[in-house]
C-alpha cells in the first residue's frame, strides 16, 4: 500500500541535511521531515540515520524526540528504528506499563518468523542490558507468565512441512482439555510453543472438522481472564495473523482515546510486509479501507505522516 520502492538517486547525505535544515530556527517543518522518511525503504532509513549521526553527531531519533511531540513524535519514531529494535522497543514500553499489556507482546512474538524473534531477542539484549525472557518473567505472574516465557524461548521450524498424525493427536488433547476446562495445563502451552505455524494450523482445521467448532471458541467456554484472553490471542495471531491485526486495527480506529498506538504499531510494523492484504481483511469486516478511515477519524501532521505509509490505494 505504501510508496516505499527504493527511490532513484537517493542520497542519504542530502536527506540527512534535508532533516537537519527542517529542525532549524523557530519551529520544526514537519512536512519536510515527513518528505523524506515517509518515502524510505527500511535499507534507506538506515542509512539516513547512520548519515546523520556521522555528520551532525547525534542520533536521528533523539534529534526528532527534541523536535517533535505526540503521536506524531512515536510514530516517526519507531518508524526510523530498524525492524529488530522497534519490536524491542515496544515491547519494552508494553513491559512498563502498570498492568504489562500481554496483547502487544503475543501480537508481536506469534507473527514473527524465528529469525526476526532472534533478532528482536539480541537486540533487546543491546537496548535493555536484560534477555527478554528475564524482564517478561518478572513483570508477569502465573499462567500468564509460564505461557509468555513459553512462545518467547523456543526457535521454532519455520517451514512449511507437517506431520498429520502430530496434528490428529494434538487436536484430540486441545479437545479433552477443552472439554475439562483444563486451559492452563502444560500440553496447551507446550504445543502452542513449540510447534511450527503451519503444524499449529492443520492442528486447528483438524479440531474445527473434527468438533464442529474453533478452537478460540472452545477457549471462551468460560471465564474469559487475562490467561484465557493470551491463549486466545495467542492462537488467532498464530492461525491469522492478517485477520487479526485487522481487527486491532479496526478497534483502535473506533476507539483512538485509549487505542491510538495500536493504529500506529500496526501500520508502522506491517507497512513494508503485508498492509495490503491487512487491508484485504479489514475492508471485510468494516466496508471501508484502512486508508479512508484513517482520513476520516485522524487529524493534524499524523494523520498526513499515517497516511503517506498507507499510500494511494
Amino acid at each position: 500500500m505504501a510508496s516505499l520502492l527504493a527511490v532513484k538517486d537517493f542520497s542519504p547525505i542530502e536527506d540527512a541535511e534535508t532533516i537537519k535544515n527542517a529542525c532549524k530556527g523557530f519551529g520544526t517543518d514537519e512536512t519536510a521531515i515527513i518528505s523524506v522518511l515517509a518515502h524510505r525503504n527500511e535499507a534507506q532509513r538506515k542509512l539516513v540515520r547512520l548519515a546523520y549521526q556521522e555528520i551532525y553527531h547525534q542520533d536521528l531519533i533523539e534529534q526528532l524526540k527534541t523536535e517533535l511531540s505526540g503521536n506524531f513524535e512515536r510514530a516517526i519514531s519507531h518508524w526510523i528504528m530498524d525492524p529488530a529494535e522497534r519490536d524491542a522497543t515496544l515491547i519494552n514500553e508494553a513491559l512498563k506499563k502498570a498492568t504489562p499489556d500481554y496483547k502487544v507482546i503475543i501480537e508481536i512474538v506469534c507473527t514473527r518468523n524465528s529469525e526476526e524473534l532472534l533478532a528482536l531477542k539480541r537486540s533487546y539484549h543491546s537496548l535493555y542490558k536484560h534477555c527478554l525472557e528475564e524482564d517478561v518473567a518478572s513483570q508477569t505472574t502465573g499462567d500468564i507468565r509460564k505461557l509468555l516465557v513459553a512462545v518467547i524461548s523456543t526457535y521454532k521450524y519455520d517451514g512449511d512441512e507437517f506431520d498429520e498424525n502430530v496434528a490428529h493427536s494434538e487436536a484430540t488433547i486441545f479437545h479433552q482439555l477443552i472439554e475439562k476446562k483444563a486451559f492452563n495445563d502444560d500440553d496447551i502451552v507446550r504445543i502452542l510453543s513449540t510447534r511450527s505455524k503451519k503444524q499449529l494450523c492443520v492442528t486447528f482445521n483438524i479440531f474445527k472438522d473434527l468438533y464442529g467448532t474453533t478452537i478460540n471458541k472452545g477457549l471462551s467456554g468460560g471465564t474469559i481472564d487475562e490467561y484465557i484472553g493470551a491463549l486466545r490471542t495467542s492462537v488467532r495471531c498464530i492461525d491469522d495473523s492478517r485477520r487479526y491485526l485487522a481487527k486491532v486495527l479496526s478497534h483502535a480506529l473506533n476507539d483512538l482515546a485509549n487505542e491510538e498506538d495500536a493504529l500506529s504499531r500496526v501500520i508502522v510494523t506491517r507497512a513494508e510486509k503485508d498492509l495490503k492484504e491487512i487491508n484485504d481483511h479489514f475492508l471485510k469486516r468494516n466496508n471501508v479501507t484502512i486508508h479512508d478511515s484513517v482520513a476520516r477519524k485522524t487529524w493534524g501532521i499524523y494523520k498526513t505522516f499515517i497516511l503517506e505509509l498507507l499510500g494511494n490505494e
